[in-house]
């Protein structure tokens, strides 16, 4: 939840930095080269992770359908507010929905590849709509994990999180869902953060 707080901050702080002053580089550039760094430590970061052999060894058919569910689901309700929102397709918003919470690629990469479709400027909004949305994704895991669990089983709070139940809320997951919990929720982390950039690419080429 710190995170997250400390990234909408830095995007407030943005938004005011760019009203008060003129900007004299490309920022729709320099976000490219953000992306590529980006990346590159996501690769770093489950290439040294020490128990990914481990993990990927005890997948199972119940493993995979949790972020299946994941996936579908946040597709389906994406695809339902393509319908409510007359500015936006049904694509861009399961562009949007395709982050995961992975509020920082999924805005980015959705901003660098609409921007030659539909311009700089709307593709810029889409993109800070995807960075919003998701980091309220993740602040809800967070917060309505107890509730989750209450309510729909001890596998909701780690479909909610998204890409986040392997780390950010894998304390909240295992203090909720039990420590039975926690390999799921990372092999769920884990295939989330791998498949995010192929689906927010895919939906957004369409």
């Amino acid at each position: 939840m710190k995170s997250s707080l400390v990234t909408l901050a830095f995007f407030l702080f943005g938004c005011v930095a760019g009203v008060s002053y003129a900007v004299d580089f490309d920022v729709h550039q320099t976000s490219v080269y953000v992306l590529y760094v980006l990346m590159l430590l996501l690769g770093i970061n489950l290439g040294s992770n020490r128990n990914l052999r481990q993990f990927v060894l005890s997948l199972n058919f119940r493993t995979l359908l949790v972020p299946l569910a994941t996936v579908s689901g946040t597709l389906l309700f994406s695809a339902i507010g393509g319908f409510l929102l007359s500015r936006w397709s049904i694509f861009d918003c399961m562009a949007v929905g395709s982050g995961f919470s992975y509020y920082s690629v999924s805005s980015i990469l959705i901003t660098q590849i609409k921007s030659p479709s539909i311009g700089v400027q709307l593709a810029t909004e889409l993109g800070t709509i995807a960075l919003l949305s998701n980091i309220f994704r993740e602040m809800t895991a967070l917060i309505g994990a107890p509730l989750f669990r209450k309510y729909f089983g001890y596998l909701a709070p780690i479909s909610a999180a998204g890409i986040g139940s392997s780390d950010i809320s894998l304390a909240a997951i295992a203090r909720c869902s039990g420590p039975e919990a926690v390999p799921v929720a990372i092999v769920h982390g884990i295939l989330i953060n791998i498949s995010m950039p192929f689906f927010v690419s895919f939906f957004c080429k369409l």
